[in-house]
């Protein structure tokens, strides 16, 4: 079972020529903004402002490298389909976002976070998309699964499923970081993963 003892962040990039050396796995956080990438890595991490939260989405503007143990690494990229964002700082992130994808040679997993109550949205299918032609190994987890009512959560789960239409090699999780209860599991699940 993965245990986390350590998490750090280490250093900010927007092109290659700035990404830490590769010298360990890398694990990618995609989603769009207000998805809960930073309460995510922070449940996922035991800490409480590893990664700063804010209520106003779009505040990511780089790619952040966070050390996880001695082995691993997380990447946490700019939020997509942020309205207020312009459309060339929008093509910006997509150039450092794809540049990051396409050219690392140490990523090993991709986490898209979905929104529960919300659903996939038109571009968490394009990157679902983009990840499988580019063949990135892919968690789908859904987060904020406490938004939507006990009784009709199996039928949110269902509709989630249907739009996605998974691979069979893909994985998917429905999350809430309101109880954080299954976070040993979501561990497990990455350990498996990027082994």
């Amino acid at each position: 079972m993965l245990k986390v003892h350590n998490c750090e962040f280490i250093i900010s990039a927007v092109e290659e020529a700035g990404y830490p050396e590769a010298d360990r796995f890398e694990v990618t956080l995609l989603g769009r903004s207000n998805v809960g990438k930073s309460t995510f890595i922070n449940k996922f991490c035991k800490r409480k402002n590893l990664v700063f939260t804010s209520s106003k989405p779009g505040k990511t503007v780089t790619l952040n490298f966070f050390n996880v143990n001695e082995d691993l690494r997380f990447v946490d990229v700019p939020g997509y389909g942020y309205a207020k964002v312009s459309k060339k700082q929008r093509e910006e992130f997509g150039k450092m976002i794809e540049e990051y994808l396409v050219t690392r040679t140490t990523l090993k997993l991709a986490i898209l976070l979905v929104d529960f109550k919300v659903g996939p949205t038109e571009d968490d299918l394009l990157m679902y998309q983009f990840l499988k032609f580019h063949e990135i190994p892919v968690l789908i987890i859904a987060t904020k699964k406490d938004k939507v009512k006990n009784s009709i959560q199996h039928k949110t789960q269902v509709a989630i499923l249907e739009k996605l239409q998974l691979s069979v090699d893909d994985t998917f999780y429905a999350y809430s970081a309101e109880s954080n209860k299954d976070m040993e599991k979501i561990h497990d699940i990455v350990e498996e993963l990027i082994k």
